[in-house]
């Protein structure tokens, strides 16, 4: 994914802000080399856009206004590319990633969001593998943070009648366990 400008654009047809003309019999080396291209323009154009909006900012009033009306994007949009530049300057940008690699991990705290892009470009993770990965990692987490685990040593006549009143009730033990628990948490809390 290296997104290299010193590279040559390819040589050839017309470009137009909505057409690409390509030419009939063309090298499947030069094809490689239009794509490579564009997607290096396409990738910059949302740092470009976030870094010409910190500019704006900086330097002079109404620069959203003026956005709006340039580029056709809507606020919410021009917000988010000024976000994610603001988030990472110019060094800390990863050139081998893409600007939506960087969006995704915007919101986690600095040292978060290098270990993440350090993974997603180690293990070349496509930015939908990073997000995959990033959600089941914070899964993981909540359900650490949100269980606890108690564990009760009992005899194994008391186990078989706590077994077969679950089957009774049509729940495993654990789930018998636990709504007996809280029966009788909740009984015992309106009492006192």
């Amino acid at each position: 994914m290296g997104k290299n400008f010193s590279r040559k654009a390819p040589a050839g047809r017309a470009t137009r802000r909505v057409s690409l003309d390509l030419p009939d019999g063309m090298a499947i080396g030069d094809w490689e080399s239009w794509g490579h291209h564009i997607f290096v323009i396409s990738d910059a154009s949302g740092w470009w856009l976030g870094d010409w909006l910190i500019y704006g900012q900086k330097n002079y009033p109404q620069r959203y206004k003026y956005a709006i009306e340039r580029t056709s994007l809507d606020y919410q949009t021009l917000r988010n590319y000024a976000w994610v530049a603001r988030k990472f300057i110019a060094g800390r940008r990863r050139e081998n990633l893409s600007f939506q690699h960087h969006a995704e991990v915007c919101g986690l705290p600095e040292n978060e969001q290098e270990y993440w892009l350090a993974q997603a470009e180690s293990g070349r993770w496509s930015r939908n593998e990073l997000r995959r990965r990033i959600k089941l990692h914070n899964r993981s987490e909540s359900a650490l943070q949100e269980t606890a685990y108690v564990q009760v040593a009992i005899d194994i006549e008391r186990k078989k009648k706590w077994q077969a009143a679950a089957e009774n009730s049509g729940m495993s033990l654990l789930e018998w366990a636990s709504s007996t628990l809280d029966v009788a948490a909740k009984k015992t809390i309106e009492v006192g």
